[in-house]
């Protein structure tokens, strides 16, 4: 009842469903696979005194595992509780109270959220049919006078990949500050070549986010980074995070995690091998699977099956979990979270005896 008015109007963000651990959870884009070893092995490290004592307000070995590991300088690095975090600040800093920001539909529906809470009027370019940018994006966002943009590559919840050629276009031509959500760039199939990291010395309005909740099977630590140039990280970094916004234990776990880039890839690969079994598997079964370059895939149901909602209510009775959107687009669709193959294997299974029910 005390909430300021335009809080009280908003809808907030609505996350996917938690359930027990009995359950087969292919609804919120999780690491199937557990995190590296060294991540476990440090835990034996905590001391009390990390408990005592204020973490490094800097995170400053994170930022040089992470400088060193994408080919850039410390000062390009800053650390966050989570992706999310980074977003909220990319409105703090860089976008204007009330001054319209850039977005794409469909997609991650935090961004609109948070656009509600600065009280931004949201500039949404709608993408082709193909799951593709339009050509006029970069336009149609600076007509609209938006000082910060958002594009989630690979996009959620398609899975498609835009290509750094098209990234670069798009920072060159946008007047503002370009956040591009990479929570996701880990699945990337790596003979695509995708790199973004090298644009942001020819891009200085250009700020790539990173996660280690899909990649790194870390989701229940909550820690992100982001990399731009120098110039767009120093004011996040001295001005607009909190002093000790992440904490010592997720600093040091987090380090160990960025460090073990083998470990982490052999799960990447494990998700990409999946992601072709299961994309297959469904299209047999008659679903209409987008090509992913994600932990996840976007299915449109068979002509002659159940309703998306349907299907989605239907597979909860079995403790199988994915998501369905109540938006424009997504209505007919299923986010599927590539899951191990033994989940897999139960979620084609209970999808036959519902297709066969129905």
């Amino acid at each position: 009842m005390y909430e300021r008015d335009h809080i009280r109007q908003i809808a907030g963000y609505v996350p996917g469903e938690q359930p027990d651990s009995s359950a087969i959870k292919l609804n919120t884009n999780e690491n199937p696979y557990p995190p590296s070893p060294r991540v476990m092995a440090r835990l034996s490290d905590v001391q009390p005194f990390m408990l005592q004592r204020y973490p490094d307000p800097s995170a400053t070995a994170f930022r040089g595992t992470a400088a060193r590991i994408h080919g850039l300088a410390p000062d390009q690095v800053v650390v966050t509780n989570g992706g999310d975090e980074l977003l909220r600040l990319a409105f703090a800093t860089f976008s204007d109270p009330g001054r319209p920001v850039g977005i794409v539909s469909p997609g991650y529906g935090l961004y609109s959220v948070l656009a509600d809470l600065h009280q931004a009027p949201i500039a949404a370019v709608p993408l082709t049919e193909a799951w593709q940018l339009s050509e006029t994006t970069a336009d149609r966002w600076n007509e609209a006078g938006a000082q910060l943009a958002f594009l989630t590559n690979p996009h959620a919840p398609s899975g498609t990949l835009f290509p750094t050629s098209l990234i670069e276009k798009l920072a060159a031509s946008f007047r503002g500050v370009l956040v591009v959500d990479e929570a996701y760039v880990d699945f990337v199939d790596p003979s695509l070549g995708y790199d973004a990291v090298p644009l942001i010395a020819r891009c200085p309005n250009l700020l790539l986010l990173r996660t280690l909740s899909k990649g790194y099977s870390l989701a229940g630590l909550r820690l992100g980074y982001g990399l731009g140039d120098a110039r767009l990280i120093d004011p996040i970094l001295g001005k607009t995070k909190d002093s000790y916004n992440v904490d010592a234990i997720a600093q040091m776990l987090a380090t160990a995690a960025l460090d073990d880039q083998a470990h982490a890839g052999l799960s990447w690969d494990a998700v990409r091998r999946e992601r072709e079994v299961l994309s297959r598997r469904l299209r047999e079964l008659g679903f209409d699977s987008t090509p992913s370059q994600a932990n996840f895939l976007l299915v449109s149901m068979p002509a002659q099956g159940p309703r998306a909602f349907d299907l989605y209510t239907r597979l909860m009775d079995y403790k199988i979990y994915v998501r369905w959107f109540d938006v424009d687009r997504l209505r007919d669709k299923l986010r599927i979270t590539i899951g191990t193959p033994q989940e897999d294997d139960a979620l084609i299974s209970r999808i036959k005896q519902i297709l066969g029910a129905s």
